[in-house]
């Protein structure tokens, strides 16, 4: 409750204390290296972690087992160069639920579009109003995601300013930095970092972004004292997300959250009443179609 208590009095709140709003971890995986000196991966690790670390990206003020924790895996696919290199960025952001030790996923996502060059020991720099390099816009971008999805969860839109930066990141992406470095753009495919931004701020996704709050909220946060209510407050989201799917069809966000949300989809409602197993098998066979033989045969009936 403190958090949301936080939120709700943020554009109060003055002075410079500083609290480290995301628990971040990151790990590097090098299956194909053959020239490179490891060692430039571990000093790019540190290097990511201080990054990640020494930004204020919020004002607001968080409890230690408040904060979002957030694992990403780099994996170096290629050498292109000495000093650059393509990769595939695996990101997963969970957020605490209110009452218990439970964390849910917020982002499950594997970024296959990250190329950026390095060498050992070189710093990476945050500029909200400018470019520097492609790994700190890449890095800057998804935490700004990460933090917009997680406010939005404690209020309804409370995340737009966030979704906002990360827009704002993208397109001061200059365009020779954009034809260098896929996936800032339209044209790069329909699976990118402009595609996420566009689904989030797109008004046809403001039902999806409302219940997402009610989901987490006015669902997961109360299932620690009416766990019947909060199940069917979830029910009435992923009608609504389903809607959405219906409004925007194949597209990006819609993907995210079945990324995120079908092993806990699955458990909750393994222990749903008929009618709910029934909603929930249809909804999520529809909006998760590759995978709708998991939803018949795990929820039951």
């Amino acid at each position: 409750m403190k958090r949301f208590i936080l939120l709700l009095i943020a554009g109060l709140m003055t002075g410079s204390t500083f609290s480290q709003d995301i628990e971040f971890q990151i790990n590097i995986n090098t299956p194909k290296l053959q020239t490179t000196d490891p060692r430039v991966f571990e000093s790019l690790a540190n290097t990511i972690r201080d990054f990640v670390d020494n930004v204020n990206w919020s004002d607001d003020v968080f409890e230690t087992e408040e904060r979002i924790k957030c694992n990403i895996q780099l994996t170096i696919k290629e050498e292109l160069s000495a000093s650059t290199f393509s990769a595939d960025m695996a990101i997963q952001a969970v957020r605490p639920v209110y009452g218990s030790s439970y964390e849910t996923i917020l982002l499950s996502h594997v970024d296959k579009d990250v190329t950026f060059q390095y060498e050992e020991f070189q710093p990476l720099i945050y500029s909200r109003n400018s470019y520097k390099d492609n790994l700190s816009s890449i890095l800057a971008f998804y935490v700004n995601i990460i933090l917009g999805m997680d406010y939005d969860t404690f209020s309804p839109f409370g995340g737009e300013s966030f979704f906002q930066t990360a827009n704002d990141i993208l397109n001061i992406v200059p365009p020779a930095a954009t034809q260098a470095y896929p996936g800032w753009r339209s044209l790069d495919g329909r699976r990118n970092r402009y595609w996420i931004i566009e689904n989030i701020l797109s008004p046809k996704f403001r039902s999806y972004r409302s219940a997402m709050y009610d989901y987490h909220r006015q669902g997961l946060d109360i299932m620690h004292e009416d766990v019947n209510t909060g199940r069917a407050v979830l029910v009435q989201s992923l009608e609504i997300i389903s809607n959405a799917n219906r409004t925007y069809p194949n597209s990006m966000l819609i993907q995210m959250f079945a990324n995120a949300k079908s092993s806990e989809v699955i458990e909750i409602f393994k222990k749903g009443t008929r009618d709910e197993k029934t909603k929930v098998r249809s909804i999520m066979s529809k909006i998760d179609a590759p995978n709708a033989s998991k939803y018949r045969t795990e929820i039951g009936r």
